[in-house]
């Protein structure tokens, strides 16, 4: 009868006693007992009264005759003149089974003879103040039986010897004995409602059995129905008896087999259906009428970065940004008002904490649970942000290849008119009659127009890029990297050290060799708006992984700003990249292809600006020398 595990308010876990049992059978047999205990107790009651009352009388009349004989036997011993039979009288009727104690005394209460019947009880005492008003109250010959405390009884009678009055017999009655009887009665009464509960009980039993049984087997089947909805393994349920209750089970057979029916076109249906949502590779989310989220997919959940199970129940604005929220709150409403579907809603945001932006191609479309009525919102996200890239970084690219493709045009149109200017200058420098300063300036330019030479001509070299691998110096590379962008490290006031031998060589595609020391170079000048150091080093060494391959190992370090550290798995990610303005994503992405066509490894260390630290970043390249190899 009792039910533990009771869950509290605010998620604590009590304990509930329940008084009253839940099964039938039980219950059954609870009200039976308890009526027949209520009976018991009522009978018992109503005879120990009667009961209580007769032995009241009894003790009553008893005490009277005791102390009137005690009394009379007395007086004769007195008329014998032989007082000390008083002593033996009062020892006799103290021995009698129903008298605790018995006694004598004269007229002012003193005590004469006394005996007790009692262990421990003394047999000689004093009068209590109840005992000597009660000797007041005796009249003539008649014995008096008063009530002492709670439940004790005594008699008392007058003493006369010769007409004059000697004093008082005094019987003190036993509560065992009179007890006696009272207590074999409530024994026969208790024995005789145990022997009836018991009789009751097995009839009881007997008579739930035909009624707890199939509603046992009734029970124990919706048990196993919603434990195992799907499963008919305990299906149909046996009818065990012909009454209402086999009725009963018969309807709930016949329920059973219809919910099945059912369950298996349903279960087909919505199996098709969470395979389409859960596989889709589009975004599924659904909301009420507070814009609250009611279900999404998996998909929708990692374009938020959300698990599924935290969208259930939420609004909007605690999932996206504030923009976008307002935005598909907004459609959402449209929707539910006008009961129509509204699509390609373009929607752009930017990742919290990594920096880059997304672009979201959104549809929403009413759904109905009534003809007219709209119960929910369905909104159908797809992910735009990679197409927006590639267009973006196709643009970009067109761009850089046309205006690469117009650099070289330019270089190879200036080449001509240089080489005259070169020829002049050279015929000038050479005329008898130039003097200084004349002469100096002429030096001067022809110093210059050989720089703006050596820029058409590295300016050339990126556009013209080898079909065949070829042994290529590598300082000249490096050096022609660096003229590049000279300009642009003057400007920022980047110190440049160099650490290579100008006769190092390396077996490889020289253009896009200098591709990637072009990105490497240009990345840490970006880095260092506010100037800097750049360090550029080369040397022969040995793969740090296989020590077998021998190569070039090439170090490009800055003391910029430093990569942050969770873009630092992010940046030879194609379209990936921390300059939204003038970063397309694509150089390291293209640097990494190179490296990996060249069979080369790439390691990066990089620490960000913090109090009391320097901050840079650190490439380190290996290029084997196959040909050497």
């Amino acid at each position: 009868g009792t039910d533990y595990g009771d869950v509290g308010e605010g998620g604590r876990t009590g304990m509930k006693l329940r008084a009253w049992p839940r099964s039938i059978q039980f219950q059954l047999l609870a009200g039976v007992v308890s009526l027949e205990l209520l009976s018991l107790a009522l009978f018992a009651w109503v005879m120990v009264r009667k009961q209580h009352q007769e032995i009241v009388s009894r003790v009553e009349q008893r005490l009277a005759h005791q102390a009137s004989t005690a009394a009379f036997e007395a007086e004769e011993a007195l008329d014998d003149e032989r007082p000390d039979l008083i002593g033996l009288s009062v020892d006799t009727m103290a021995k009698s089974p129903s008298v605790a104690g018995s006694m004598v005394t004269d007229r002012d209460g003193r005590m004469l003879f006394g005996a007790s019947s009692l262990a421990g009880v003394a047999p000689e005492r004093e009068l209590g103040a109840q005992e000597r008003v009660e000797i007041g109250r005796v009249r003539g010959d008649e014995a008096r039986v008063f009530l002492i405390g709670r439940n004790e009884w005594e008699g008392v009678a007058a003493i006369r010897h010769q007409g004059a009055l000697y004093g008082y017999a005094w019987v003190h009655s036993d509560r065992a004995w009179d007890n006696q009887q009272l207590d074999l009665m409530l024994r026969s009464a208790l024995i005789f409602g145990l022997i009836w509960i018991a009789a009751s009980i097995v009839l009881v039993v007997m008579m739930a059995r035909s009624i707890t049984r199939p509603l046992g087997l009734l029970h124990g089947g919706t048990q196993a129905l919603m434990r195992s909805p799907e499963s008919a393994a305990h299906f149909p349920l046996p009818v065990l008896v012909g009454n209402e209750i086999g009725d009963l089970i018969e309807a709930f057979n016949r329920m059973v087999a219809s919910i099945e029916e059912q369950r298996s076109g349903l279960s087909d249906t919505l199996s098709l259906l969470d395979s389409m949502l859960a596989n889709a590779p589009i975004g599924f989310a659904f909301f009420d009428r507070q814009c609250r989220f009611v279900r999404v997919n998996r998909i929708f959940a990692e374009l938020t970065g959300i698990s599924m199970s935290r969208h259930l129940g939420r609004t909007l604005p605690e999932v996206v940004s504030p923009e976008t929220s307002r935005q598909l709150e907004a459609t959402i409403g449209r929707v539910f008002e006008e009961d129509r579907p509204i699509r390609d809603i373009e929607l752009s945001g930017v990742v919290a904490g990594g920096g880059w932006n997304w672009t979201w191609i959104a549809n929403a479309y009413p759904i109905r649970t009534a003809p007219q009525q709209v119960r929910w919102v369905g909104l159908i996200v797809l992910d735009a942000t990679d197409r927006k890239r590639s267009e973006e970084a196709l643009r970009k690219t067109e761009k850089l290849a046309a205006t690469g493709r117009l650099a070289a045009s330019i270089a190879h149109e200036i080449n001509n008119p240089l080489e005259a200017i070169t020829n002049l200058l050279y015929l000038l420098s050479n005329h008898a009659g130039l003097e200084q300063p004349a002469l100096g300036y002429v030096q001067m330019a022809e110093h210059e127009v050989k720089r703006i030479a050596e820029i058409t001509q590295q300016t050339l070299r990126f556009y013209r890029q080898s079909t065949l691998p070829a042994r290529s110096n590598l300082a000249e590379l490096v050096d022609s990297v660096l003229s590049l962008h000279q300009a642009r490290l003057q400007q920022r006031g980047i110190a440049v050290e160099r650490g290579y031998d100008p006769a190092i060589d390396l077996y490889c595609f020289a253009g896009e060799i200098r591709q990637v020391f072009a990105n490497l170079v240009g990345n840490a000048i970006d880095s260092m708006p506010e100037g800097g150091r750049l360090t550029v080093r080369a040397r022969r060494s040995r793969d740090w992984r296989r020590p077998e391959r021998i190569g070039v190992r090439f170090q490009v370090a800055d003391t910029g700003s430093g990569i942050p550290r969770e873009a630092r798995q992010h940046i030879f990610e194609a379209f990936f990249t921390t300059k939204e303005v003038t970063g397309t994503g694509l150089g390291l992405w293209v640097s990494s292809e190179i490296i990996t066509k060249h069979e080369g490894m790439v390691r990066v260390r990089s620490r960000e600006t913090s109090e009391g630290s320097t901050s840079g970043t650190v490439f380190e390249l290996f290029f084997p020398d196959r040909e050497a190899e």
